[in-house]
């Protein structure tokens, strides 16, 4: 069918909201900046908008908002903006990969990380106790320097207590709350009350200082190699942390998500509808409708690799875990490297927060 120019819209008639030009001379601030970001298009416009979101979601009084992170964020050097969310009380539950709190320890207890020089080979950096971690080095006297201080805790831990990775997570950062007054990841999240959960517990420096520990203290009990490996002096069980995430979703009003990256730390946490359907509808267990109202992460991994980092929210929506838009869902996927916007998205919305509470 033929178009008729009489017949043509012009945008505003159908109620578009109309873009802007950025121009940074009238801009004083992040709060401005991601302002005009949302008026402008692209990768821009969707960091914006995530502004916008993580707003509604840190605003609203009725949502337990869960952070979930993934990727060296803490090597590189983006732990204190886990720490100033959750100061701000931006996080009520935090689910993340073992290595990303592992390197947050070895910062939390003092260590430093180091610029790589492209010019040294993996080799040489393997001899020298330098191991890369894209373009930053994490030492491998590090890595034995946190042992020592986990070997502490675990020694002081209760051994015939059921642990699970939230368990040590707690006891780590009330170490750390006991021998420094420095920010870190698990300390902050000791003193607000927010629990950590590692679902892959196993598959970390976490996990691996645990072994070492359990396979020492069998060595010591007279056990010998292969033997030692499967003798287990600690009680771990991961569908401990699973309840206890339950128990946190279940006293929910509402629940928002915010995500670093994807992998094990957000598909963990998403499952929890359909987790709590399958016990209603297999078991007849009375438990509510889950699902999250907002969502907010950023990721450069995009849909059509066929990756679960990938899954967008909408897809999310057929699995029973968020609110469709037109239910009223509000989320955002920003897709850039989170090391760019990540702190900028923070210090907008803190800023905007501020000048809210001003206008009041």
């Amino acid at each position: 069918m033929r178009r008729k120019p009489e017949e043509f819209h012009d945008g505003a008639q159908d109620g578009l909201t109309p873009l802007r030009p950025l121009d940074i001379k009238e801009i004083q601030d992040f709060d401005e900046l991601l302002a005009g970001y949302s008026l402008t298009a692209f990768g821009g416009r969707s960091l914006g908008e995530a502004a916008e979101v993580l707003q509604a979601m840190v605003t609203d009084p009725e949502v337990t908002i869960v952070g979930t992170f993934s990727g060296a964020m803490t090597v590189a050097k983006m732990g204190l903006l886990i720490c100033d969310m959750i100061d701000r009380g931006w996080l009520q539950v935090i689910i993340s990969t073992g290595a990303l709190m592992a390197h947050g320890l070895i910062e939390a207890v003092g260590q430093v990380h180091y610029k790589h020089n492209p010019g040294r080979s993996d080799e040489e950096l393997y001899r020298l106790g330098y191991n890369r971690v894209y373009d930053t080095l994490e030492m491998e006297s590090n890595l034995d320097y946190a042992e020592a201080v986990f070997k502490t805790v675990l020694n002081r831990m209760d051994k015939e207590q059921t642990l699970c990775s939230t368990v040590i997570c707690r006891e780590l950062g009330k170490y750390l709350a006991e021998v420094t007054d420095q920010p870190g990841i698990l300390r902050n999240a000791y003193l607000k009350g927010v629990p950590v959960f590692i679902p892959a517990f196993t598959d970390s420096e976490l996990g691996l200082d645990v072994a070492n520990w359990m396979i020492q203290k069998a060595c010591q009990e007279g056990k010998t190699i292969p033997e030692a490996f499967t003798t287990l002096s600690l009680n771990f069980n991961p569908f401990l942390d699973l309840g206890l995430y339950g128990q946190e979703i279940f006293k929910a009003e509402k629940l928002g998500i915010f995500t670093i990256g994807g992998g094990v730390p957000r598909n963990w946490a998403q499952q929890v509808g359909p987790f709590f359907d399958i016990l209603q509808n297999r078991l007849g267990l009375e438990l509510p409708f889950v699902r999250f109202h907002y969502g907010v992460r950023i990721c450069p991994e995009p849909v059509h690799w066929g990756g679960l980092s990938g899954c967008t929210y909408r897809e999310g929506v057929s699995w029973g875990k968020f609110v469709p838009a037109s239910e009223g869902g509000r989320f955002a996927e920003v897709l850039c490297d989170a090391t760019i916007a990540w702190p900028i998205l923070i210090k907008a919305v803190a800023q905007r927060l501020v000048k809210r509470q001003q206008v009041r």
